[in-house]
């Protein structure tokens, strides 16, 4: 009966008793899921593993989607569009989507084959690809690109090539197409350098497990999802492009200064914080001049208003001291008070501070030049009076790893860690607290949430 405990049934004993045993006895063989991170690059590292494709493709693809509306992967969107607006006023829905299916399957491709590279070689990529010759070959290829749209020169594919290609299909078109999968090829160094918990979790279970097949079907359909806005894009072309006239000229203007404005944006990591204001500056002004001073509708004339405005803003910013594009003139309001790191460089130093935490806990923040999310961090989250007043009594550290030298790629590997953004929290014995990590962009009431491990 209910009062009378089985002594010889251990199950039934443990029930009969008022407090939950868990409290009290240990797990004689504590199961290998309760180590496991239970952080978001945690569980989808264990999606990994299981091994089914039908819960990772559409998993990763739904992840992917909810990527392309990341700063990282916008980018991509009006390049895509330039080149639909270079076909002319006659493309329709379906070369429209013909077109961003060959970009958008470069970029796919390309976006793999890095990300299956990384996760074998244990390293990011990402780093390595942001450099000024990269980046500067690529701002260069965009500016070139975007002559095309200000009508000095026709994209052509050569006529040898052209007599090949139309023993198949019409020349041009499938001309076009090859250029088009290069760009889109191309673009995927865009997307590179997010390293958001998704692509994480698939770059470790490839270091690890070495399934280049199951990590790279993760991979191709993160990529397919951040393809869902470039595919709209080419559908709704038919519909949203004008026919034909002045209205076509100027649309295809507006996307060559888009174009202009993709390559300076993307070269800006590796140039000084002035020097990138001003290029604004000139871009900006220059554009807004050029509207202003043609004939064209109100519309036009507004725009160029508002461009010649935002060039001046950049222009009062830098002369002010202002060093942030993004907010040229933050500098002359209300000063808002953001965490305050302090900066390490080696392993060895960061060993020698966790041994000696003074009983405060610790967050190591990786930090980048060029890494996008790390600045949205700084400027979103880092400066809201709670995450402040969560990380008051803890040793905030920070390591950059802009440079991606020796010391860099050993405190990355340290960690596990491809690239940053990335966070680690440690507790007051210079533990790291498990499934506690960061990874990717975070605003301040998740963030907020995530620091509720440090107590």
């Amino acid at each position: 009966g209910e009062g009378k405990p089985a002594a010889l049934t251990p199950g039934v004993t443990i029930r009969a008793i008022p407090q939950p045993v868990t409290t009290v006895l240990p797990p004689l063989t504590p199961p290998a899921a309760a180590t496991a991170p239970a952080d978001d690059a945690g569980r989808l590292e264990a999606a990994l593993k299981s091994g089914r494709l039908l819960l990772i493709l559409p998993l990763f693809a739904l992840l992917g989607l909810g990527l392309s509306f990341t700063p990282c992967v916008l980018p991509m969107v009006p390049i895509l569009s330039s080149i639909i607006v270079g076909e002319g006023a006659d493309t329709s829905r379906a070369r429209g989507l013909l077109l961003s299916v060959a970009y958008s399957l470069g970029m796919a491709i390309v976006y793999t084959a890095l990300g299956v590279g990384a996760g074998l070689a244990g390293a990011g990529l990402s780093a390595a690809l942001q450099n000024a010759w990269v980046l500067g070959a690529f701002a260069l290829l965009m500016a070139g690109l975007s002559l095309s749209m200000f009508g000095y020169y026709e994209l052509q594919v050569p006529a040898a090539l052209q007599s090949k290609l139309s023993t198949v299909s019409n020349r041009q078109s499938s001309g076009k197409l090859a250029g088009v999968f290069v760009m889109g090829a191309i673009s995927a160094l865009i997307v590179g350098p997010c390293v958001a918990a998704p692509l994480a979790a698939a770059l470790l279970y490839i270091s690890q497990s070495r399934d280049v097949v199951i990590g790279g079907a993760a991979l191709f359909a993160m990529a397919v999802g951040m393809s869902v806005p470039l595919m709209l894009v080419g559908v709704s072309a038919g519909a949203l492009l004008p026919r034909a006239g002045m209205w076509m000229d100027a649309v295809k203007r507006f996307f060559g200064v888009l174009m202009l404005a993709m390559g300076w944006w993307l070269v800006s990591p590796v140039l000084p914080p002035a020097v990138q204001m001003m290029g604004w500056v000139v871009l900006l002004t220059g554009y807004g001049i050029y509207l202003l001073a043609h004939r064209g509708k109100w519309v036009a004339k507004l725009a160029g208003v508002a461009a010649a405005v935002l060039g001046l803003m950049q222009l009062v910013g830098v002369a002010s001291g202002g060093r942030d594009p993004l907010a040229p003139l933050a500098h002359l309001g209300a000063k808002h008070e953001t965490l305050s790191f302090q900066r390490i460089k080696t392993v060895q130093q960061l060993d020698a501070l966790l041994a000696q935490t003074g009983g405060r806990t610790v967050m190591l923040d990786f930090y980048a030049d060029w890494c996008v999310s790390c600045k949205e961090m700084e400027k979103l989250t880092f400066v809201d009076p709670q995450v402040r007043a969560k990380l008051a009594h803890s040793l905030l550290l920070q390591v950059d790893v802009t440079a991606n030298d020796a010391d860099d790629k050993a405190m990355l590997k340290r960690f596990g860690l491809f690239g940053p953004p990335g966070i680690i929290l440690f507790d007051k014995q210079g533990r790291e607290i498990d499934g506690a990590r960061v990874i990717g962009f975070q605003d301040a009431a998740k963030f907020t949430a995530s620091l509720s491990r440090l107590n």
